[in-house]
């Protein structure tokens, strides 16, 4: 019930969210506005405003604004009832047709905005001290001297308070030595080291860049977040909460590490030192084996055991509101840029097309998401609210983005396309909207069963 619920809450706010964008920038421009409907089927509350007929139906899957003249009269496109011209929709300058349209996904942007910048502002960002973890051997943190354990409390005389700060001044070096003040079993001592550049690969696509490192990582506990019904993980008896001290004997330090050190292991059984409230235990644990595409296109096996990793977050530091705010549309850009990226390369393939999730795996991550508190539920509606604007501005007729492109081309035509071919395009967006949507309602049925969600 928790997770049908949440789905309900997250999808009605988001729909609401963005047809409210189209009702009032249409209003704003003097379009008369027939209907305004948050859901699909049959009604089930409706009432009536001095023009407009509300109407809350029974399947929240989508919602629409109706406005008076949607198609331009003059093409025989405006229906047989009588209506103000000055306040149709397809009459009004190309410029105010734009804004309407697009205001639907800019304000799924500006939730996503408002949503991260309240969460920075009252929650604030997760932050960690300054500790080292793993130190590779015959890097520039060994020839240091520096050890796993080691706070680092300055660099050339500025204090440290966050291992993000320590990253940064390694960054801003570009390979200069380093003077760092490290704490080590109560006493300070000072150690010299020199970044070296190295290549790294991007913890969401691993495609590789150029980077700075010390050769030393920091603390941070992985913990696990999800445990997928069915899996290895489920099987060994792992639950959500556990922190993960150690794989096959070899402690690990960060969720990276942990991710890569079960990759390494498919098809092979070995123990997962936990801790689990306060307590070790030990669980063995065999990973299966998935094919997963590189980012040269290659086809390797990794093993993998069913879990959802994070970090186990020391504490939290709140933004001022100002600075706040700035960041939460920041959040937003690089959210934004992260789903561009993902469709392009679900569209080249070098992302399986078994990652695209339909409204199962939406319903299952909110019900997840809502087990662990009203914030994260936020973030999550915030995360799904930028999907949804990229998603309406693709360039397919029947989403925004159709829409968008059609005026487009009307402003470099000086015209705009013929009905009948409009019409026609909007028929074969909706069959790719269709198609698009039964495979994504399989990916889900083969990735979970369907009906554990709901129990």
């Amino acid at each position: 019930m928790t997770t049908l619920v949440s789905f309900v809450v997250v999808i009605g706010v988001l729909i609401l969210i963005h047809e409210l964008g189209h009702f009032l920038v249409a209003r704003l421009c003097g379009v008369g506005i027939e209907r305004f409907s948050i859901g699909f089927g049959p009604v089930i509350l409706r009432w009536r405003g001095k023009e407009t007929e509300y109407c809350l139906s029974a399947i929240p899957m989508g919602g629409y604004v109706k406005m008076l003249g949607e198609e331009n009269p003059l093409e025989g496109g405006g229906g047989t009832t009588a209506f103000d011209p000055k306040k149709a929709f397809g009459l009004k300058p190309l410029w105010a047709r734009f804004l309407i349209v697009f205001a639907g996904p800019g304000m799924n942007f500006v939730l996503a905005a408002v949503i991260f910048t309240i969460a920075l502002a009252t929650l604030g960002r997760p932050v960690w001290p300054p500790l080292i973890g793993r130190v590779t051997e015959g890097g520039p943190a060994a020839a240091a001297g520096l050890r796993t354990g080691d706070l680092v409390v300055a660099v050339d005389g500025r204090a440290v308070r966050h291992w993000e700060d320590l990253e940064r001044a390694v960054a801003d070096a570009r390979g200069r030595a380093l003077a760092l003040t490290v704490r080590r079993a109560g006493a300070e001592q000072a150690l010299s080291v020199t970044p070296r550049r190295t290549t790294v690969r991007d913890p969401i696509f691993r495609e590789p860049r150029e980077a700075w490192e010390l050769g030393a990582g920091p603390q941070l506990t992985p913990q696990i977040s999800s445990v997928t019904p069915g899996s290895p993980a489920e099987k060994a008896g792992m639950r959500v909460g556990d922190l993960v001290r150690a794989v096959a004997g070899q402690p690990v330090y960060s969720p990276d590490e942990m991710m890569q050190s079960i990759q390494k292991r498919a098809h092979q059984t070995f123990d997962l030192a936990l801790e689990r409230e306060g307590r070790p235990l030990s669980r063995p644990v065999t990973a299966a084996g998935v094919r997963e595409r590189g980012a040269g296109g290659q086809e390797t096996e990794i093993g993998r055991i069913g879990v959802g990793i994070t970090t186990k977050v020391v504490r939290y530091e709140a933004y001022t509101p100002v600075v706040a705010v700035w960041y939460g549309f920041v959040k937003t850009w690089d959210m934004t840029e992260l789903v561009v990226k993902g469709f392009w390369k679900l569209v080249l393939g070098t992302i399986d097309r078994s990652n695209i999730g339909g409204p199962i795996q939406i319903a299952a991550e909110a019900g997840r998401q809502a087990k662990e508190g009203l914030a994260s539920l936020a973030l999550f509606t915030a995360i799904i609210s930028v999907n949804l604007a990229v998603l309406n501005l693709l360039p397919v007729p029947m989403l925004d983005g159709g829409h968008l492109f059609f005026f487009v081309i009307e402003a470099i035509m000086g015209r705009p396309l013929s009905l009948r071919k409009r019409e026609a395009a909007q028929q074969l967006g909706f069959v790719l909207l269709m198609l698009l949507m039964v495979y994504a309602l399989y990916n889900d049925l083969v990735r979970i069963d369907a009906f554990k969600i709901f129990r």
